[in-house]
């Protein structure tokens, strides 16, 4: 069957999508393919595509010519196609033939890649989605600015972590993803659980502590009504409020993956609070005491705290455990808030005022060695 029959057979089969069809046969015919391109793209993505063979329509149409196409825009309408293929090992095998022949364009060879890792991991083969990630992250990563793939590979590494229960990588590439994508195009529902889920790594992975950025994103606004208590939560950590945190208990306490992790949680709010009340400080001397009240813990665990934080990097300073006092003159540095901002804005005030009264007794001083 020759192009032009197969596209008079689907203008009987499917008149509603005369216009293509028609649109199709005259830019083949003419041999414009950027403007097939366009149009083979619109049809994938139409609302009621799905009523069309779209395997049949890639063999009988598509392939025809595919090796006319830009590569990337061809491998976007692949990703339309694979979705009406039945069987995982098929689909496998034809995007790594396609990948074979878009090799030379090296944004599309990658989203071929993440489409075979996304197979794998649908049917979970976790093993080989690590394998292409650990594969295709590097030249990613060396990317600049935002590729069409970018925001692909950020949810597909995202999904991974998130079933290999991996808090902190999860939390990483969710947010990147964000980065990547209109917010408006996402449906509510998902939304709603990708804040969760954020919300949750958040609190959980070991190595953050910087929750600023998430807490300045829209995607937060997802955690009103039933899960606001999350938000609270998170602006209890963000600011190292244990008082807050304990009155949220009856809250948190059911959401089962923060209940069975209550020590590790009192551990890194601890933490946070050391970081807050280091913020805070005037002149980053701190008593053993004064932590030991703040962060709800006893006094003779406060040197452990502290040498906690300075092992993580979250402060730097020196003990005197003899003196049972702490002077911390570095903090590591946090998206702020405003009430942050203002105290930031205080101490930079101070610190002007204190210079400048020593400018002046340095004046005062020099007028009397002179005169």
């Amino acid at each position: 069957m020759t192009v032009s029959e197969y596209l008079k057979s689907m203008q009987t089969l499917h008149p509603e999508f005369a216009d293509y069809w028609t649109a199709f046969e005259e830019y083949h015919n003419r041999r414009l393919w950027h403007q097939l391109t366009k149009k083979i793209e619109a049809l994938v993505k139409t609302s009621g595509s799905n009523k069309i063979d779209l395997v049949t329509f890639y063999q009988k149409f598509v392939a025809d010519f595919e090796g006319k196409l830009n590569p990337l825009s061809l491998v976007e309408i692949i990703v339309y196609i694979i979705k009406e293929m039945k069987k995982p090992e098929e689909t496998l095998a034809f995007l790594a033939k396609m990948k074979e022949k878009v090799k030379a364009n090296q944004n599309a060879s990658l989203l071929c890649s993440i489409l075979m890792a996304q197979l794998k991991l649908n049917s979970k083969d976790l093993e080989g989605v690590k394998q292409i990630i650990n594969e295709i992250g590097p030249v990613i990563d060396e990317q600049t600015g935002i590729t069409p793939v970018h925001g692909r590979y950020f949810q597909l590494s995202s999904e991974y972590n998130q079933l290999m229960a991996n808090h902190d990588e999860y939390y990483r590439n969710a947010l990147r993803f964000l980065g990547c994508v209109k917010m408006e195009d996402e449906p509510t529902s998902e939304l709603e659980r990708r804040a969760f889920a954020l919300a949750l790594a958040a609190l959980l992975g070991d190595s953050i502590f910087n929750f600023g950025e998430l807490l300045q994103h829209p995607i937060v606004n997802h955690l009103r009504n039933e899960n606001a208590w999350l938000l609270d939560l998170l602006h209890a950590f963000n600011a190292g409020d244990l008082e807050k945190f304990e009155a949220l208990k009856s809250k948190w306490v059911n959401q089962p993956d923060l209940a069975i992790r209550e020590l590790q949680l009192r551990k890194k709010i601890s933490l946070l609070c050391l970081m807050e009340m280091t913020f805070v400080s005037q002149d980053g001397v701190l008593t053993f005491e004064e932590i030991a009240k703040k962060t709800h813990i006893p006094q003779q665990e406060v040197e452990l705290l502290i040498m906690k934080a300075l092992s993580l990097g979250l402060v730097k300073g020196t003990i005197d455990e003899v003196e049972k006092k702490v002077f911390l003159l570095w903090v590591q540095p946090r998206v702020l808030n405003k009430q942050q901002i203002t105290s930031l804005r205080n101490k930079l005030d101070n610190w002007s005022k204190d210079v400048r009264k020593m400018e002046i007794l340095l004046e005062q001083k020099v007028q009397e060695i002179i005169g």
